[in-house]
């Protein structure tokens, strides 16, 4: 049972600038809230003083040592999550919209297994922090070059030929993975992939941020810009057609920028489940299914996820991987949803 369509008119009642504006705040109070805490706490009145240092001149009335902890190890980190977070539900609700199904996930066309290996190979080369993220944007890409040839060697240009082409080479690209792991150190290098497969924002850096942020920011500016597009491409291929869609072009180009973006978030954080999956489904319960709706709702309400997910990730203590936490918080969050949406509850 689905939810009722008085329940579904409220939702798509509900102003977006004043549900967008309540996100932003609240995004805004969250990211406050995470440069004050972690192992060095750090008082808010401290923490805003060292943000507005940088724009106006204040009588330094804090350490040097959290002047270090707020801007160049706390802020770099947080502004990472709030891209992640808000590229993979990007990606998401794209994926989800022009492939017209609720259950697809940003990695679908093999972005995050051949990112994977990108960085895993970078890893067992013995590359920095800035070469494994280049080698796993790189893999990402290649992989899904790999995944759109097949259809077009296949002459099947079809929406199901290309998912099930995504499910060949992510099958592919997890046996050459094995085969990398099999040739890794077991006492240095392995333990690496390994961390880096669960997903982690430590090592972000602003060489990091202003290497791949740029590309973020274009690519989700360019889905946000074509969202109501997606609505259209979701109605189907003959309706899209009547409403004179190019349905090739427009098809190739969202897939392109949240091919963009899911490659993106993965070689600057690692493999993190759940978000681009879970996120669309929440915004789209908040403000209805409309594509131009529920698309920045969901940027918003990932990145503040993300921030809450790092967060607690680096107060534990013991720096614990994104990607558990995302499935041990996602996981029955869905459930729960997908059980009100079905009336369940």
């Amino acid at each position: 049972m689905k939810s009722s369509p008085n329940a579904l008119a409220r939702r798509t009642r509900r102003p977006l600038a004043v549900v967008l504006v309540g996100m932003g705040v609240g995004v805004a109070v969250l990211a406050a809230c995470a440069l004050c805490l972690g192992p060095y706490t750090v008082s808010l009145g401290d923490t805003l003083s060292i943000l507005a240092s940088r724009f106006v001149a204040i009588p330094q009335t804090w350490s040097s040592m959290a002047q270090n902890v707020i801007l160049e190890v706390r802020l770099p980190r947080i502004l990472g999550a709030l891209l992640v977070g808000a590229s993979l539900a990007v990606a998401g609700a794209a994926y989800q919209g022009i492939f017209r199904n609720p259950l697809v996930s940003p990695d679908l066309l093999g972005v995050s297994s051949g990112a994977c290996i990108g960085a895993a190979a970078a890893i067992l080369a013995g590359w920095g922090a800035f070469g494994v993220q280049g080698a796993a944007f790189a893999g990402g890409l290649g992989a899904v070059a790999c995944t759109v040839t097949i259809p077009k060697l296949l002459k099947r240009d079809s929406t199901v030929t290309l998912v099930l082409s995504g499910i060949i080479v992510g099958g592919f690209c997890g046996s050459i993975l094995g085969l990398v792991k099999y040739l890794a150190d077991p006492e240095t290098q392995l333990p690496e992939i390994v961390y880096w497969q669960m997903g982690s924002l430590a090592k972000v850096d602003y060489g990091a941020l202003a290497s791949i942020a740029p590309v973020m920011v274009v690519s989700m500016t360019a889905v946000l810009v074509m969202r109501w597009r997606i609505n259209v491409l979701s109605l189907g291929d003959h309706e899209a057609k009547a409403l004179g869609v190019n349905l090739k072009v427009e098809r190739g180009v969202v897939i392109f920028f949240a091919t963009l973006l899911t490659a993106s978030a993965v070689s600057l954080a690692g493999t993190i489940g759940w978000v681009g999956l879970v996120i669309p489904h929440l915004a789209r319960f908040v403000v209805g299914p409309n594509a131009s709706r529920s698309i920045p709702v969901a940027c918003l309400m990932a990145a503040g996820f993300m921030l809450v997910v790092d967060t607690l990730a680096r107060v534990s203590g013991i720096e614990i991987p994104l990607g558990i936490l995302t499935g041990f918080i996602g996981t029955p969050f869905f459930i729960v949803l997908l059980a009100r949406q079905r009336g369940l509850i």
